[in-house]
């Protein structure tokens, strides 16, 4: 029997960036959106507050584009401070090299195992879970498996080194990918 977990996000992750005033290092996206036009050209970005001084800083999402190069769907969402646009953007790897941002996703995602919360071990000798990411969250596939499972992480990395748990991929880094393990007791 297959059994799916899927990672979601619950909220915007913070922004990794240092404040100009007050030297902090965490921004919260407000999720609004700072368009402005210069003849043929446009700017577009997302701004993010200070979460120690509410601090306001723009986040580059276009640069002194042609406004026809850039679809009027878009346009649309920037304009309406689309919210999943805002998350959209935080992930997208373009976004982040040029701002030079990372992300900090700790409290902002939760596992749904669809259910089976702790897995009965009595019931099945063996299972086999499929591990689906809704969004780019890294995170330890030992943590997810603890917390799926009901173990503690020590018990997780025990089993591995025994062998009752096997996955395709390393275990032991983050993952921000879908993954399958098989679970043998």
């Amino acid at each position: 029997m297959l059994n799916t977990w899927v990672v979601m996000p619950t909220c915007l992750p913070l922004v990794l960036r240092r404040c100009h005033t007050c030297a902090s290092e965490r921004f919260r996206a407000s999720g609004k959106f700072r368009v402005n036009a210069h003849h043929k050209l446009i700017d577009a970005w997302l701004l993010v507050l200070c979460t120690a001084c509410g601090e306001t800083a723009k986040l580059t999402v276009l640069e002194r584009m042609n406004v026809r190069s850039v679809p009027p769907e878009l346009l649309d969402r920037l304009h309406d401070n689309d919210a999943g646009l805002a998350a959209e953007l935080l992930q997208d790897p373009v976004v982040r090299r040029r701002n030079r941002i990372a992300l900090d996703w700790a409290g902002a995602w939760r596992l749904d195992t669809g259910g089976s919360d702790h897995l009965d071990a009595e019931v099945t000798e063996a299972i086999d879970v499929s591990v689906r990411f809704a969004a780019r969250i890294p995170v330890r596939p030992v943590r997810l498996i603890a917390e799926g499972c009901g173990l503690s992480r020590a018990e997780v990395e025990r089993l591995t080194t025994d062998g009752k748990l096997v996955s395709a991929v390393r275990l032991s880094g983050k993952l921000s990918g879908d993954f399958t393990f098989t679970l043998k007791r």
